[in-house]
This record gives C-alpha cells, sequence and structure tokens, in this order.
C-alpha cells in the first residue's frame, strides 16, 4: 500500500527528484508527466536531469522476520537502518524522501497512527493477500485483508477527521465479475466474484462506495484487469511461464507445469495501469472506472509467446489433464498439466470494456500484449544468468 503526499509549492530539494526526462505536456497528451506511472519508469532509469514529482511518499509494509523488500530496493528507505537500498538502487538523496512504516492491514491501531502521522493528500491502498487460489486455503484471512482491511483504512482517514481532504484509490479486481454475466465487461456489469479473494474484493468495492456517499469522500475503486511487468510475483501464473521459460532456455530448467491453458485474460502492463490509477484521483469528482486493453488472450498464448521469443515452437499433445507441451525443434517436453494447480471453481473468460476511461481520463494501454511477455523473458533471462536461483 502507498501513502502518497503531494506538495505543488514544494522546493526541489525537498522533494523527490526521479531521475529521467520528462515528456512535455504535448507529449503526454493530457498533463505534465509526473505519474506515477512515470514514477515506476523512473524508479528503474538513472539519467542526470532531474524533476520534481511529490514531496514525500510513504510506505506500509507488514512487519515479519526478514526485511524483505526485494522488489522495491530501488526505492526505499529502510524503517530498521534508515539507510537507502541496495547498492543497485538509486543513488539520490531523493530516496530519504521515501519512507516506509510498519503496519498491517489487519490493525486498525496502527493505521489510524500512520494515517495521523502523515496526513496524506492521496492514499493508494494496493495491500492485500492477492493470489486468488491461496484465497480458497486462506478465505478468512483474505476476507480479513482485502475486505475487513479497506474498511479499517477508510475509516482511519475519517477518524483522523480528514475525508474532505484525502483521495483514497482503492486496487479493485477483475475477478469482481468472475462468472461473466456480459461480454466485455463494463462498470455497469452485474458481480459474480467466483473465490473468496473476489468476494472480500466485492466488500471492498462497496464499502468504498459507501463512503464515498456517506461522507462526501473522494473515494475510488480502480476496476484493473489483470496487470503484469517483470516484477510480478513468481507464484503468478504469468510470472511462472517467464521464469520457466528463461530457465529453460539457460539450459537450468527443462519443463514446469501449469493448470487451466485456456484460461483467458485481458492483460496488460503494469506501468499503464498505474498511470490510469494516478488519473482517477486527479479527477474533479470521484467515479469507479474499469483499466484493460479490451483483448483477450489464453494462459496457452502466452506460454506459446514466450517460447517462441527464445526461438521454441510448442505444439501440444493430449486433452485436459494428460495434456503436454512438446518443442518442436527438439521433441523435448517443456509444458505439463497438473491439476493441481485448478481453482475450485475456475474464472474462465474476462475482457474488460476501458471506453470510459478513454473518454473521462484519456487513458489508453500503450504496451501491446506481445511487447510485455518479450519483457518479462528477457528480464527473467538477464535475472537467471545472475543467480540461477532467484
Amino acid at each position: 500500500m502507498l501513502i502518497i503526499k503531494t506538495s505543488a509549492g514544494a522546493s526541489e530539494d525537498s522533494c523527490i527528484k526521479w531521475t529521467c526526462s520528462r515528456l512535455s505536456p504535448a507529449e503526454n497528451g493530457r498533463r505534465p508527466d509526473a505519474s506515477p506511472a512515470r514514477m515506476w519508469e523512473r524508479s528503474q532509469i538513472w539519467c542526470h536531469k532531474p524533476c520534481l514529482l511529490f514531496s514525500q511518499v510513504h510506505g506500509i509494509m507488514r512487519r515479519s522476520s526478514s526485511f524483505n523488500t526485494g522488489r522495491i530496493e530501488h526505492l526505499y528507505q529502510n524503517p530498521q537502518t534508515h539507510t537507502e537500498g541496495s547498492e543497485h538502487g538509486l543513488r539520490s538523496s531523493a530516496v530519504l524522501d521515501m519512507k516506509l512504516h510498519y503496519g498491517d492491514l489487519t490493525d486498525s491501531t496502527c493505521l489510524v497512527k500512520i494515517v495521523n502521522l502523515v496526513k496524506p493528500s492521496e492514499i493508494y491502498n494496493l495491500g492485500a493477500q492477492s493470489h486468488v487460489k491461496i484465497s480458497f486455503e486462506l478465505a478468512e484471512y483474505t476476507a480479513n485483508v482485502d475486505g475487513v482491511g479497506t474498511l479499517r483504512l477508510l475509516d482511519a482517514v475519517k477518524t483522523c477527521g480528514l475525508t474532505n481532504s484525502v483521495k483514497f484509490y482503492q486496487a479493485s479486481t477483475s475477478e469482481l465479475y468472475g462468472k461473466v454475466q456480459e461480454i466485455p465487461q463494463k462498470e455497469t456489469t452485474p458481480f459474480y466474484p467466483r473465490s473468496p479473494y473476489g468476494a472480500a474484493k466485492l466488500y471492498a468495492y462497496w464499502i468504498v462506495v459507501n463512503f464515498r456517499e456517506a461522507y462526501n469522500m473522494f473515494a475510488v475503486n480502480g476496476i484493473l484487469f489483470n496487470h503484469e511487468s517483470p516484477r510480478r510475483g513468481s507464484n503468478f501464473v504469468t510470472r511462472k511461464i517467464s521464469r520457466s521459460v528463461a530457465k529453460i532456455h539457460l539450459s537450468q530448467q527443462e519443463k514446469f507445469s501449469l493448470g487451466n491453458l485456456d484460461s483467458k485474460r485481458d492483460w496488460g502492463h503494469a506501468k499503464d495501469y498505474v498511470e490510469a490509477m494516478w488519473l482517477m484521483l486527479q479527477e474533479e469528482e470521484p467515479e469507479d472506472f474499469i483499466i484493460s486493453t479490451g483483448e483477450v488472450h489464453s494462459v496457452r498464448e502466452f506460454v506459446e509467446k514466450a517460447f517462441a521469443h527464445v526461438g521454441k515452437t510448442i505444439v501440444w499433445e493430449g486433452k485436459d489433464e494428460n495434456e503436454l507441451g512438446r518443442c518442436q525443434e527438439t521433441g523435448v517436453i517443456h509444458v505439463k498439466v497438473d491439476p493441481k494447480f485448478y481453482r475450485p471453481t475456475e474464472v474462465d473468460y474476462l475482457q474488460g470494456d476501458s471506453t470510459k476511461a478513454y473518454q473521462r481520463l484519456g487513458w489508453k494501454p500503450k504496451v501491446t500484449f506481445e511487447e510485455l511477455v518479450k519483457e518479462m523473458v528477457d528480464a527473467d533471462i538477464e535475472l537467471m544468468k545472475k543467480n540461477p536461483n532467484a
């Protein structure tokens, strides 16, 4: 979860200076390019030209036995040592303006304490137990974090008397649609979640709407369809595919197993979707938006594209749980189907309609499906070259 405090009048020295050239307002198409999407990009590039974004960025992380911030080391200030990220991180005093706080969405006291301390102007609630299949085994925990946790955070804003000054973004999900009632799915499509995760997020969706209507709070739901990047967790299917293909390409692995190959999803790039999140909070009035590409691809197609990028053609043999993916060039089996990866209730087809976001926010995705797959595979090839056990 990110709490972002903006300050338009802050001096450059007091603000985060993300290090990459800015696009002009004309290039951005709508507003000067000071969005979290570019923040995401700048966090990975070191150039010489600074630009002014935020006075402070605060994040909340759970307390654990180890300081596990591998995917944000280039951004954070360690709350244990008050030092910058790893040696591979940004070499800038700007990092000192990004702070992490220990906290948990199951602990309302700590949320009130942090919100009162930071007094943010924008909150992005990205905290969740977000793995759909795991939610069937951790149903109560998922409900507590994803559903009631959202209520706790909203209530912390209200308790601190900030309902008139905070803009609140809730990371909603296409899993709300589950057993789809309409294709493509729009903001008006009836919900039908098919997992404890989806059900918990449905509660979160409606409690955001309730706070918006009851307390006149600027609170919005971003119903984001699947969004990926090289930073995706390795237990998610897209990253599992890209990592496995990379390891096979480097002769570190021979095969891997998947569940439903015919599950179809609307996949986009995370940095495009983060831009949409930010745009929602720049509107005059709070509204909910679907963010998607409008294109649908199967898990099978993701596998084929990933292997094609490393020069392998996958041909499929067998049916259902006996299906195999064999390399046409070598005859080696690289993909197997394992029923243990099936969900108890499947969500077979998700396709979003982002017409409203395009018309109202001026938003549209920039990264294509093919570019996304290639980027993820290339990133994992480089990662596995350096550390095969990563």
